[in-house]
């Protein structure tokens, strides 16, 4: 019952198998009494049609391999149902990939993916290195960065300016509070976090003010680095006004961080946050930061894929989103 073919179908409606593939594949070419037969045959003998054997036939899968740095994060997870609800619409499956954000994993994933035969690759990580550029440009599928940069702009991408969002959160705060904030920042050999960096020193340089080392903490994005990043802080600093955090999750870690010292937020230090995940919301006080769209992010990266798979036009292989500032009770 399992193993029922295509070969059995096309025996008990007594048609060709060129004639079941037309009607499983949704081809025009059919005469409605002769479609309607096969479709009861299908039905009858719980025929599932091979979508591997049909991607071979067709060169397609309709599969689009996704890799992501972790699917745990609050902010991957929301991108990814962007690319997934696109995906669905233009009736594409998808794999999703955790890289852990490791060079060596995120190219062997590639490799698997390819060798999947999938259509299309969606690609998040943190950096894209020569090996990188190199192993999409050899592809043999269209690949698109979401979330992620390529400073040379080879690969089609999909992001917001990092730069910009970081200098108007900066100056924001310069504003509030006629100091240069504190810095608590992600990986360092990042782009985007290079990116983040470039706008905060651009708007405290000019402001008239100077960047001070001291008060830029490095963390990874998760929670416990905010924590351990606002205690290097307050320990080896005077307190600063305002913390500018570049990530939601970190920021969490710095608020809490804060109120374990006995300070509060935001009277005695503001706090800034990036992406606006829903943690934003969900800490008290709630969390002022840069709207950074990451579902919109995963929907534009999963229909731009869509136009490279299917040979459209497409005019801007480089797509700059929206970003905002989002006023809440972590700053005055």
């Amino acid at each position: 019952m399992n193993n029922i073919t295509i070969y059995d179908v096309a025996r008990e409606a007594n048609v060709s198998m060129a004639t079941v593939s037309r009607v499983v594949n949704g081809n025009p070419n059919v005469k409605p009494t002769t479609r309607k037969k096969v479709l009861a045959t299908i039905e009858r003998l719980g025929y599932r049609p091979n979508a591997v054997a049909r991607g071979l036939a067709s060169k397609k899968t309709t599969t689009v391999g996704a890799i992501i740095p972790d699917i745990s994060s609050i902010f991957f997870a929301e991108l990814a149902r962007g690319i997934e609800d696109i995906a669905t619409m233009y009736k594409y499956n998808m794999i999703l990939s955790n890289s852990d954000q490791n060079e060596e994993k995120e190219i062997q994933l590639i490799n698997t993916m390819l060798e999947k035969q999938v259509d299309g690759i969606i690609f998040m990580g943190g950096n894209i290195s020569d090996q990188h550029v190199q192993q999409f440009k050899s592809s043999s599928v269209p690949v698109v960065l979401a979330a992620t940069y390529d400073e040379n702009n080879e690969i089609p991408s999909v992001n917001i300016d990092y730069e910009q969002a970081a200098y108007e959160a900066t100056q924001f705060l310069i504003e509030q509070n006629k100091s240069a904030p504190a810095f608590v920042s992600g990986l360092e050999e990042t782009h985007i976090n290079q990116l983040k960096y470039k706008g905060y020193a651009r708007a405290i340089n000019e402001a008239g003010l100077s960047v001070n080392e001291s008060l830029i903490v490095k963390g990874d994005y998760s929670y416990n680095s905010g924590i351990e990043a606002i205690n290097q802080l307050l320990d080896e600093n005077e307190k600063p006004a305002a913390v500018f955090v570049a990530s939601d999750e970190m920021a969490l870690g710095v608020i809490h961080g804060i109120q374990d010292k006995g300070y509060r937020v935001p009277e005695d230090i503001e706090v800034f946050g990036f992406d606006n995940t829903r943690l934003a919301t969900m800490v008290r006080p709630t969390l002022s930061t840069i709207v950074q769209p990451m579902y919109d992010i995963g929907a534009v990266a999963m229909r731009l894929l869509t136009k490279y798979m299917n040979k459209e036009e497409v005019q801007e292989q480089r797509v700059v989103l929206p970003h905002r500032i989002e006023k809440r009770n972590s700053t005055n």
